[in-house]
């Protein structure tokens, strides 16, 4: 059976518990696993929730090497959860140093309506300038969590069958390989 590790990172307080609990059979550990069926195939989903670990740099920089796939959360009633999630995505691809990672980006609590302060408009822009896809969850509600762990496990997917013998190469920033003419004497 697959194993895909996700990493739920965001601000403190945008739902990130909350989004994790949802998707998860409970352990003693600090990842949460789950048994789910994606597209006809069955496969364990590892998801390290970061929650109260936001001041650790260090820490998140061995989440972010250990994780395949990440989950960018905001809060759409804060918008400065919403403002910090370039500096998320950023550290990722620092960390990774690779041209393409698996990410969603989530605008959480969605059904507190009378209390948004950033668009669905305004988190599909943020998602196409981070190259990524958008969804808006709640976690109160129910609403698009399973399928926001989901849609990052396909992506994950799809960079696998990329990376397999055959497909197209994903290479890191340090593996650009340049063509280059070479003079040859006689």
């Amino acid at each position: 059976m697959m194993l895909y590790k996700l990493v739920v990172l965001g601000d403190g307080g945008v739902g990130k518990t909350a989004l994790t609990i949802q998707t998860y059979d409970p352990t003693i550990e600090d990842s949460y696993r789950k048994q789910v069926v994606i597209d006809d195939q069955p496969c364990v989903l590892e998801v390290l929730d970061t929650a109260g670990q936001e001041e650790y740099t260090a820490l998140r920089d061995q989440w972010i090497r250990d994780g395949e796939g990440f989950l960018l959360v905001y809060s759409i009633a804060s918008r400065s959860t919403f403002e910090r999630i370039e500096r998320f995505r950023n550290q990722i691809f620092r960390v990774k140093d690779l041209d393409n990672v698996p990410m969603m980006l989530v605008g959480n609590k969605c059904d507190k309506v009378t209390e948004r302060e950033v668009t669905r408009e305004e988190g599909s822009a943020m998602a196409k300038q981070l190259a990524c896809d958008f969804i808006e969850t709640s976690a109160k509600t129910c609403v698009n969590v399973e399928r926001s762990f989901y849609q990052v496990v396909k992506a994950i997917r799809a960079q696998r069958e990329g990376l397999k013998p055959g497909g197209p190469k994903g290479k890191s920033k340090k593996e650009k390989s340049y063509n280059m003419l070479i003079p040859i004497f006689f």
